[in-house]
């Protein structure tokens, strides 16, 4: 099977058999600076039974290397992030899972996303916003940004929704103490949720990567 021409250029791995709409699928959210090859490179290690879709991130930032939104840096090398993009990208996931379910004809109940690095903060900030849309997060290397979320999300229903967080200790990219924040945001959200840190820095141990497929298995 062939990408549709959708809103957001994508890779897919279909799922083994018949697709029809009882079909659960996993979106991937790759990080900053990289492309929707960097995730896919793994999809032929996840489940037969998923539908896997890579997308690629709006921003170009160079040949081959886009972003969610940007990262800008100031004469003191202070680094803060685009906020509106964020925003703006968050909003377009949340349409694209609808837009690709529709024409992939899948699950929209068994919506579940992976996200590395940046991906990992706009994919909380798409099942924290719009947790009708998702079933599982599996977020990779990267934290919660409160000031991407909408204002109402403490009135949402949260209680269908669970949460697989890692990090790296060494992490050299985004402190794991910003991570470290996670658990608490989400049990005050009523969010299951598991989270693990493994020694490594900004990337994804194969150890890490076997307990978040046990983790998945286990929740779908």
């Amino acid at each position: 099977m062939t990408s549709k021409s959708l809103s957001l250029e994508h890779l897919i791995r279909p799922a083994e058999g018949t697709i029809t709409q009882d079909t659960p699928v996993i979106f991937m959210f790759h990080g900053y600076g990289s492309n929707e090859q960097d995730l896919f490179s793994f999809s032929g290690e996840l489940p037969d039974h998923f539908f896997v879709i890579s997308a690629r991130a709006p921003y170009t930032l160079m040949p081959n290397a886009y972003a969610w939104y940007a990262i800008n840096f100031d004469a003191d090398q202070n680094k803060w992030s685009d906020n509106e993009q964020a925003i703006r990208s968050r909003d377009h996931i949340a349409e694209f899972i609808d837009e690709a379910c529709d024409a992939y004809g899948l699950a929209k109940d068994k919506v579940n996303l992976i996200g590395f690095s940046q991906g990992s903060i706009l994919s909380y900030a798409v099942a924290l916003t719009y947790p009708e849309k998702v079933k599982n997060v599996m977020a990779l290397s990267g934290y919660i940004n409160p000031d991407i979320l909408g204002e109402q999300i403490k009135t949402l229903d949260h209680s269908a929704l669970s949460v697989y967080a890692s990090h790296g200790s060494s992490d050299q990219v985004i402190p794991v103490s910003w991570a470290q924040r996670t658990p608490e945001f989400l049990k005050k959200l009523g969010v299951d949720h598991t989270y693990e840190e493994f020694p490594v820095g900004h990337g994804v141990a194969p150890q890490n990567f076997y307990s978040m497929l046990k983790w998945l298995d286990a929740h779908n």
